[in-house]
């Protein structure tokens, strides 16, 4: 079989990472891959087993001003032309994946309705890993839904957002590694407790409000781990002048990018304090296959992952309701412990990326 997979930007984020499993999953399984994204780490991280065809696919990050007056000018015409190449590279495949929700209208323009017999379309998947909320989410969508033969979403409330526009919808959950044994707090130094957050750097993920948290948590420290998503520099830039007030001061580490396996042995608790609902965090499922109790907000996928006792929920954008979860955990190992041993069971039988990314790339090639 000869797939084609399609996203908007290089840059490697938990979305990528969940389609790079899935090519190198198609290789090996013997198909023919195809990845249409702009040049940048997303296909750089391949082999010579994937052809890479350049598009100048980008989605709107954090611009500001006039380079977003000028980023959303460009759009139009980037669509023209990423669809074009998506027609051409189309020619023999049996299916198309589309990793994106603002690589949607090039979609939609590559394949407009009553363009070919449905006998002689491919079969193009969209893998949803957006929640719909914003007015631009539910614009790309809009544009195009027509192509789609299915979506495929990774979580239920993801779904849930969609449906009324994509009438065949599945839900295939995201899947993480699951180590052998929790290496959560292993390497933890006494006294001082370490929160971390996992995810890029900018304004929905809410680092701005775990720091806030983290004012009202003197004894605790902070890590967080992630690069600036690209248009966010300038809140990378508040968060940092942030952390260096007196308050916080000395107390919050930057770490860029980061092994997972290098850092959730420090951390007591993991926080994910998206203010927009996630789809379905990966972060969020690291840390309870590796014994990290966690705490988020409360929607979304992260929701889903933590209900029935596997992690504490606090409503979004409110710091001081994180800061009092933060400091329940830190201060009752019982109820630590038994949140852990939860949500590590939870990934065990719903997230365990053995199974997860079969199913998941079956439902999009074939489904």
């Amino acid at each position: 079989m000869h797939i084609l997979a399609v996203n908007a930007g290089a840059e490697v984020s938990g979305a990528e990472r969940v389609l790079a499993e899935l090519l190198k999953t198609a290789v090996a399984d013997g198909h023919r891959v195809t990845l249409l994204c702009p040049p940048g780490a997303l296909p750089e991280s391949f082999g010579a087993g994937i052809v890479h065809v350049p598009v100048p696919l980008h989605r709107l990050g954090g611009e500001r001003g006039v380079r977003r007056l000028r980023a959303v000018a460009s759009l139009p015409r980037d669509w023209w032309r990423t669809a074009r190449r998506v027609r051409r590279a189309a020619r023999g495949a049996e299916a198309v994946i589309v990793n994106s929700t603002f690589a949607l209208p090039a979609i939609g323009l590559a394949f407009p309705l009553h363009s070919l017999r449905p006998d002689r379309r491919p079969r193009v998947s969209w893998l949803v890993h957006d929640t719909i909320h914003s007015r631009k989410q539910r614009t790309a969508l809009r544009l195009g839904a027509h192509a789609l033969t299915v979506a495929v979403a990774v979580s239920q409330v993801t779904a849930d957002s969609i449906r009324a526009r994509v009438r065949r919808t599945v839900v295939r959950p995201n899947g993480v590694v699951v180590p052998e044994e929790m290496s959560g707090g292993t390497a933890r130094v006494p006294g001082r407790p370490v929160a971390g957050i996992l995810a890029v750097l900018t304004e929905w993920k809410g680092q701005d409000v775990l720091l806030e948290a983290l004012a009202q948590l003197p004894d605790v420290q902070l890590d967080i781990a992630g690069t600036a998503f690209p248009g966010s520099e300038e809140f990378e830039r508040l968060l940092r002048a942030r952390a260096a007030q007196p308050d916080l001061a000395g107390r919050v580490h930057f770490l860029g990018h980061v092994d997972k396996r290098d850092v959730l042995p420090r951390w007591d608790v993991l926080v994910s304090a998206s203010t927009s609902p996630e789809a379905g965090p990966l972060g969020v499922l690291e840390a309870m296959a590796h014994g990290v109790p966690v705490v988020a907000t409360d929607h979304g996928g992260a929701a889903e992952y933590l209900r029935g006792g596997a992690g504490i929920l606090v409503p979004p954008e409110d710091a001081p309701a994180l800061a009092e979860a933060i400091r329940t955990l830190l201060d009752d190992p019982v109820l630590a412990r038994e949140l852990r041993d939860t949500a590590r069971s939870a990934v065990l039988a719903r997230h365990d990326a053995k199974t997860t990314v079969p199913a998941m790339l079956e439902a999009l090639s074939r489904g």
